[in-house]
This record gives structure tokens, C-alpha cells and sequence, in this order.
């Protein structure tokens, strides 16, 4: 296969605290023509920086390339080789965009919030073509109608904030594809959507490759996703590529302990197990294989059976009895009737002590804003929820403020939850004070340094900002401090989609021993099936805002009973599974 991107012997270094930092160590791939070449690995393994240095668009005051070559074959010059980590800004201006092309992992920041979509990239192929903006215009509804966007013209003209996260993924693709790049590079382009969004945006990137010849380096942490569109793998760990091989080998025959870990730690639609293997585990020396170590964390049908029969046998801890959401929306004419979309429509179902019972369907079903009416962060229209025995929908702002001591929230983006201001210290001690937990200060702090430690934190971490952590510690701080208050109930929305699969894995053990330790019930919100099926007990399916069906968490996955419900299934990247079982 012909080469149209080889790199041999990259290192890089970030330049951090005025000392230079060794990030990537002597990579050396290549991408084929036509190829699409899959690079997996956690977070902080170098896979984002890789490409970002393959654009040249990591700042030069605090990135340099000690050693190693990026060069670029151009089909269009056959005899002309690019060293693009040599080349000027003047000449990358004329590549980027152009001959590669990238879309990056979040399109809400990646796309100017305050310039309509259609004009993104009009201006994109301008400066790139010899196009006027009329023939400009046309090519990029014709684009939006080719990436499958609804009403093209109407979202030529839309902010980015007036699409939902696939469609500007798919803006965000159609831009991409606006000069026909013969590269094109997705940095976790699918990570933050549903698993049916997912499969569409997998789906498209294939259909493109495929009309236009291009090669793809797609970037992910998720090896089913990988093994739904890539011909090679690489993984990367701390800045070293680890192991190299085709799909069908590095599945069902990994070599590395690293490899073997992400394939592990990946929740399995195919079996049940009492608690997730981790990447830690694996290169820990780990002893057992894969095969050994699921069969040692299953859980059997008669286990489960024997506790869900204590269960059910008990009142339920929480009643929900016909909750309704109405939203207006916003008028066009002065005198124009108010009309109203329906969030939730007459929700029914019990929660009972102890349980885990998950929410899962397509974003916009209604699971977040049903979690939020729940605990009153948002007003339902009509209906009751009855928490031991109490109608929380009657309570008084006083009532219902000494009530959330008792039901909490984790939320779904732990960078934007937490109070930048605040140290770590002060924000676990705020609701404390609020709830009077603790007769001072000093208990205070000491309670939550032990909830620190029990998240798997540290002292030290009490006196720093949130901006100095990672995603998954900033999380395992929200799991902290939703714990500061002794609850009895809590809410997990979405509160593990934002993290790579190792760490992700980690999160979940985790709630599970706090559960056991600390006897809470949870409602788990996700669009993943499989997350959920790991977590619950029980599952209950959304759509368009009503529960379509509700059973037993096996039994939904094993047997699902609607079609929507088979449809989301279907959507589960599956990947190669290795025989564990």
C-alpha cells in the first residue's frame, strides 16, 4: 500500500513549571492510502498531541519536536514528499483544511459559537477554492444533504447552540470534507454521543472514506469503536506505541498487558460480572488472562436471582406516580398561541432500597429531565413522587431544601460542576454547613479528607482547584461530595460518558463498593447499554419521554421486547470480542 503519512522517530516535548517535558517518545507509523488506521489509548497516552502535531497546531513557545519527521507524500505531487514538521506557517495554512482535514472531539468549542454554521465553512472553502460565495453556498447544502442533516438550509443559516451534539458533529464533518482532503484526521469525534448517533457518525466517515478515496487516523479509547471502522490499530501508552497490528489480531490476540487491559475493562454485553477488571490490573503482572479473570468476576443467574428476591420483597423507597414535563416554546409572533413540546408524559414506576435501576435511551428521550424532576431541581407539570412516604411535589422550598440532604446528584461534565473558586476542601464543606453535618470546622475537614480518601484521593488534594485534576479525579471529587451529606438516594446522570474506558471502569467499581458500603440506592442515567446493564438491576427504557419498557436488566439486553429497544442494542459497537467466556 502506497504511504501518504509517515512518521519515524517523533519525540515531543511541552514545555511546563519553565522545564521541558518529554511527551512523546520516537513514534514511527504510517498511514496508507485509503487506509484507515485506528490509534486507542487512555487519556494522557499522547494520542491527541500526535495529531495535533501531524496540523502543527500545538503553540511553539511550549511545544518543540527534538527529533523525527512528519512527512506527507502528496497525491497530487507524486514526487514531492512534505516534512511537515519543518514546514512554515504560511505553507501549513495552505494543508490544513485542505489536503488534511480534522474534526475534533467537542464541536461545541470547536465551532464559533457567534458565526452560523453555513458560514464556517464557506469561509473554509474560499480561502481553499476558487468557488464565489453563491457556488460556496450551494456546495455546502449539497454537503449538509450528503452527512444527512435535516432542513440544510435551515441549519446553513443556525448557531451552533440551535443544534443538538450529533448534528454539529456532522457540521463539523461536512467541514471537513469541504475541500475533499486526502486525510482526515477524527480525535474522539463520537465520545460524547449516543450509541445510535454513534453508529450514524461511523457509518457516515465510512460512506465518505469510501466515495472519496481518503485515509482516516481515528483516534478513540474505545476499542469497539475502533473495530467497527479501522483496518490497523495502534495503542499508545505514555507517549510509546505499545503494540501495533490488524483489527482481527489485536482482538483476539493481544500481546501487551496494556492492550488486554482496555479490551477488559470494557463493560461486556455478553456476560455479568461483579466488578470490572481495570488497566491496572493487567500491568500489575497480572497472572490470569482475560478468559481467567472474567470467569472469576461473573456472577451467577442464581446469585443474582437470591438477592433480587429479597429485593422486591421490600416497600419501594421512592414512588413515582404520573410525572409530566411540558416546555414552552419560544413565541415567533406577538400574538401567536403558546405551544408546548412534551418532555415527560405520565411516568410511572417504583424504586426500591437498595436497587439500581437505569435509565437509558437516545439523548432528548427525557431520562435527565425525569432525574431532575425527581428531586425537584426542576418543576414537573403534574404528577407526584413520593419518597418514603412523603409527597415531595408538596413540600415548601424549606421542607424540600432539609429533604436534599437525603437525595443527591452526580452531573455528567465534572469540569463545568464544580465552582472553579473554590479549593476541593471548601466546596466538600460547603453543604455540610448547610445540612449542620458536623458540630465544626475541624470535623468537618476530617470528614472530608476521609471522603477524599475513600474516592481513592489524597490529603494534599483538599487545597487545590478543580483545574488541576483530571477528568476522572475531578469526578471521583463530585462522587465526594455528593457523599458529604450522608444521602440516602442518588442520581448518576450521565456521570461516567465524559471518561475514557479505563478510567471509566474504575468510577463504576467504585459507586458499586460505596453502594454496598454505604447502603444507597441509585437511579443510573446513560445512553450506553451495556454501562447500565453492568450497574442495574433493573432497566427502564425512554423514549420521546415515556418508558417503552421496563424488566430486569438481563432480561432487557437478553431479550429485548420493542424494537426501539433492539435498535439500541444493535447500535453497541461490538467489536472482536475475544473468547472469554
Amino acid at each position: 500500500m502506497e504511504k501518504l503519512l509517515e512518521i519515524t522517530d517523533l519525540a515531543l516535548e511541552m514545555k511546563r513549571d519553565e522545564e521541558w517535558n518529554p511527551i512523546l517518545h520516537g513514534l514511527s507509523f504510517h498511514i496508507g492510502r485509503g487506509e484507515t488506521l485506528g490509534v486507542v489509548g487512555e487519556s494522557g497516552s499522547g494520542k491527541s498531541v500526535t495529531a495535533l502535531s501531524v496540523m502543527r497546531l500545538l503553540n511553539a513557545s511550549v511545544a518543540r519536536y527534538p527529533d523525527g519527521q512528519i512527512l506527507f507524500h502528496d497525491p497530487a505531487q507524486p514526487d514531492t514528499t512534505v516534512n511537515l514538521s519543518r514546514c512554515t506557517e504560511k505553507e501549513m495554512e495552505r494543508i490544513r483544511g485542505n489536503k488534511i482535514a480534522m474534526i475534533f472531539q467537542e464541536p461545541m468549542t470547536s465551532l464559533n459559537p457567534v458565526i452560523r454554521c453555513g458560514q464556517q465553512i464557506t469561509e473554509q472553502m474560499l480561502l481553499h477554492t476558487r468557488m464565489d460565495k453563491e457556488a460556496a453556498r450551494k456546495h455546502v447544502i449539497e454537503l449538509f444533504k450528503e452527512v444527512m442533516l435535516p432542513r440544510p438550509e435551515q441549519i446553513f443559516d443556525s448557531y451552533p447552540h440551535e443544534l443538538s451534539g450529533g448534528q454539529k458533529q456532522r457540521v463539523m464533518i461536512a467541514m471537513a470534507m469541504s475541500c475533499q482532503p486526502d486525510l482526515l484526521i477524527a480525535d474522539e469525534p463520537t465520545t460524547a454521543l449516543d450509541v445510535t448517533v454513534q453508529k450514524g457518525i461511523l457509518e457516515l466517515i465510512r460512506k465518505l472514506q469510501a466515495k472519496y478515496g481518503m485515509s482516516v487516523l481515528f483516534i478513540t479509547h474505545d476499542l469497539g469503536v475502533v473495530a467497527e471502522i479501522a483496518d490497523r490499530v495502534l495503542v499508545m501508552y505514555k507517549g510509546n506505541i505499545v503494540e501495533e497490528g490488524s483489527v482481527r489480531d489485536l482482538f483476539l490476540n493481544p500481546k501487551h498487558p496494556y492492550t488486554q487491559g482496555l479490551l477488559a475493562c470494557r463493560p461486556s454485553m455478553r456476560v455479568r460480572l461483579r466488578q470490572l477488571p481495570t488497566v491496572d490490573d493487567f500491568m500489575q503482572h497480572r497472572q490470569e488472562g482475560i478468559r481467567e479473570t472474567f470467569e472469576k468476576l461473573c456472577v451467577s443467574a442464581d446469585e443474582r436471582q437470591a438477592f433480587h428476591t429479597k429485593l422486591y420483597a421490600e416497600k419501594p423507597l421512592i414512588s413515582i406516580r404520573n410525572i409530566s414535563k411540558l416546555y414552552p416554546v419560544r413565541k415567533r409572533k406577538l400574538f401567536e398561541k403558546r405551544q408546548y413540546v412534551q418532555a415527560l408524559e405520565n411516568i410511572t414506576f417504583d424504586v426500591y432500597e437498595g436497587e439500581t435501576l437505569g435509565l437509558v435511551g437516545e439523548s432528548g428521550c427525557g431520562k435527565t429531565t425525569l432525574g431532575r424532576c425527581m428531586i425537584r431541581l426542576i418543576e414537573a407539570t403534574s404528577g407526584e413522587v413520593h419518597y418514603r412516604g412523603t409527597n415531595l411535589m408538596s413540600l415548601n422550598s424549606a421542607d424540600m431544601r432539609r429533604m436534599r440532604k437525603e437525595l443527591q446528584i452526580i452531573l455528567q461534565d465534572p469540569y463545568s460542576s464544580l465552582n472553579q473558586r473554590l479549593t476541593v476542601g471548601d466546596a466538600l464543606i460547603e453543604p455540610m454547613r448547610v445540612h449542620g453535618i458536623g458540630h465544626n470546622d475541624k470535623e468537618r475537614r476530617a470528614k472530608a479528607i476521609a471522603l477524599l480518601e475513600r474516592v481513592n484521593l489524597n490529603e494534599s488534594h483538599f487545597y487545590r482547584y478543580p483545574h488541576e485534576f483530571s477528568g476522572g479525579q475531578r469526578q471521583r471529587i463530585s462522587i465526594a461530595r455528593a457523599l458529604a451529606v450522608n444521602p440516602r438516594f442518588i442520581i448518576c446522570d450521565e456521570s461516567v460518558s465524559a471518561l475514557d474506558v479505563s478510567v471509566q471502569a474504575q468510577v463504576l467499581n467504585l459507586l458499586n463498593e460505596l453502594k454496598q458500603e454505604y447502603h444507597f440506592t441509585y437511579i443510573f442515567i446513560s445512553h450506553d447499554l451495556s454501562v447500565v446493564r453492568f450497574m442495574s438491576d433493573r432497566i427502564a427504557v425512554m423514549q420521546n419521554g415515556r418508558i417503552v419498557e421496563m424488566d430486569d436488566a438481563d432480561a432487557i439486553c437478553d431479550h429485548p421486547q420493542t424494537d426501539y429497544t433492539k435498535k439500541l442494542i444493535g447500535a453497541i459497537p461490538k467489536g472482536i470480542e475475544p473468547d472469554i467466556i
